[in-house]
């Protein structure tokens, strides 16, 4: 193992935060342990003399680098020629070409190493406006989180708008997406990210007068809190039926209106669709799929469909082809999820798919089958539940597209060398296999490896 000469002051030494990886298993691996440092090793394949040839410098991102050619002669990162004295950013799975490949010059492949300070940074790393309470547009403070859309709010904010809201209809509604509010609670986990973003920018730190006004108000002290609180109980007793009817607002077709033998009443708890935004009861134990066993979110079109109910302006209902069984699904395109959304194999499996004179449908009903007889591993199948998953399984659309590229990816590592067209067959794997990052940015890269095979390098193997 060899380590590059430093020319700056060391950040750890004992901390390696990127190496350089031979494509030449004869060669040693370089570490990087500074902040700035300059590489000597070997540059040809047919000499071992080593030499100066590039200084590499971290970046503050902690996630990629810049490379300076130190060398007279150009280097080749990642296809692009990068001439003597000039620069290139760097990043993880970078294919670094010491010349020409053609001419016998040494490869590398940059590895960035996951490093306690690059963890740290990787925490606070976000969009601040994604740290918002969306009733008073500032840094969250004290945040709680409504459930079950799990949006998160100032704790004083959002106890302010339950006091109102509990005042004036029968159920809460979350403040961002209008969803039925359940259950809240104080989110500590967001605390910490609360107070790391006000260290890392003071400016949006609010006054001290605003922080007693919000503690004044806030009401929410436990981890998780029913919304449904006594007050409410006490206030119902306090009116007549006839004012606590007038007052209760249907949410859906069922508050008010019997269908398939059920109605809403003031204390059904209801579910938002995350297709159509429209509301349903939810209903246990009832035969009817209320929710996609691969992400767990709520969907309406098969509950709605059971209960004979139509849509209107008033309650929107949504296509039975959002939330439907697997088994009947049709398909006529290849995700563009699929072999991690490298165009390249994804052109390269519809072709196999036309050469076998069969179709896309018949290819993802075979491979179906073989998942109902657990012939399959679903190690990594992106679905929830995944040992649960049949061809009777409701999905939403996009785990279906999911499911048929997690299956495609398995019709391509069973097919026989002789299948694949031949300057196809003819490809070496890339290490990094489908984890592969360069695969995405580098279309040469794309083309003269496989991807659909497994890493045999890196955190994936």
């Amino acid at each position: 193992m060899e380590k590059g000469e430093s020319s700056s002051a060391k950040l750890s030494e004992d901390e390696v935060w990127a190496k350089l990886i031979p494509v030449d298993s004869r060669y040693s691996e370089i570490e990087l342990r500074l902040k700035e440092t300059v590489i000597c090793s070997e540059v040809m394949n047919s000499s071992s003399e080593k030499q100066e040839w590039c200084k590499i410098t971290r970046n503050v991102d902690l996630v990629s680098a810049m490379m300076q050619n130190n060398s007279s002669k150009a280097i080749v990162i990642d296809g692009t020629v990068v001439q003597d004295e000039h620069a290139a950013v760097i990043k993880c799975g970078s294919e670094i070409s010491l010349g020409p490949s053609d001419e016998g010059f040494v490869k590398y492949r940059l590895e960035m190493m996951p490093t306690e300070e690059s963890r740290r940074y990787m925490q606070i790393s976000l969009d601040v406006e994604d740290a918002k309470c969306c009733i008073c547009l500032n840094i969250w403070h004290d945040v709680v989180t409504a459930a079950p859309c799990l949006h998160n709010f100032c704790n004083g904010c959002f106890s302010e708008w339950l006091r109102r809201s509990q005042e004036r209809r029968s159920s809460v509604l979350c403040p961002q997406c209008r969803a039925v509010v359940q259950f809240v609670g104080r989110n500590h986990f967001l605390h910490n990210i609360e107070e790391d973003i006000l260290l890392a920018d003071p400016s949006l730190k609010r006054s001290s007068e605003d922080f007693v006004l919000l503690d004044s108000c806030a009401s929410i002290k436990s981890p998780l809190e029913q919304v449904l609180s006594s007050r409410k109980s006490r206030r119902k007793r306090e009116r007549s039926p006839s004012d606590a009817a007038n007052s209760w607002e249907p949410l859906c077709p069922q508050c008010g209106i019997e269908f398939g033998g059920f109605q809403c009443n003031e204390s059904t708890v209801h579910l938002q669709c995350q297709a159509c935004g429209g509301m349903m009861p939810s209903r246990l134990n009832i035969g009817v799929q209320q929710h996609c066993l691969g992400c767990d979110r709520a969907f309406c079109a098969a509950y709605w469909r059971s209960q004979g109910v139509n849509g209107s302006n008033l309650h929107p209902l949504c296509s039975p082809e959002t939330f439907k069984p697997i088994a009947e699904r049709t398909i006529t395109r290849i995700p563009s999820l699929a072999h991690e959304k490298n165009h390249y194999e994804q052109n390269i499996t519809e072709r196999c798919i036309r050469e076998m004179t069969r179709s896309l449908q018949d290819v993802v009903a075979d491979w179906i089958l073989k998942l109902d007889k657990r012939e399959i591993d679903r190690t990594r199948m992106p679905l929830n539940h995944a040992e649960m998953i049949t061809s009777s399984t409701y999905t939403c659309s996009e785990c279906y597209d999911k499911l048929v590229s997690f299956l495609l990816y398995w019709f391509r590592v069973t097919m026989t060398t002789h299948l694949l067209p031949s300057e196809v067959g003819q490809r070496e794997d890339c290490w990094y296999g489908y984890a592969c990052r360069t695969q995405h940015h580098n279309q040469e890269h794309a083309r003269k490896r496989n991807h659909v095979c497994r890493p045999t390098r890196g955190s994936h193997m």
